[in-house]
């Protein structure tokens, strides 16, 4: 059985969310609920996660290769010490 693909989206306007950055690639977790309401719910570089309104981001399509390596820089950012 294959792994899961993650979702990524790209910002497209961050009108009244300073903490998000226009043409930024940012990773969506799973949230069935939020996304009924209208929201996403994305990962910042700290790895915690947040929601935004859907209208704020654009799907986009990532390479399994570039998906791995997306993916190996999340784990080495989330076993740093705080």
């Amino acid at each position: 059985m294959s792994k899961s693909r993650r979702r990524y989206v790209v910002c497209i306007h961050a009108e009244g969310a300073e903490d998000l950055e226009p043409r930024k690639l940012y990773q969506v977790r799973e949230d069935v609920a939020a996304e009924r309401r209208g929201h996403l719910r994305v990962v910042d570089e700290s790895g915690e996660d947040y929601l935004y309104p859907k209208e704020f981001f654009a799907p986009v399509e990532v390479p399994e290769d570039t998906e791995r390596a997306l993916g190996s820089v999340g784990a080495a950012r989330s076993s740093r010490p705080r």
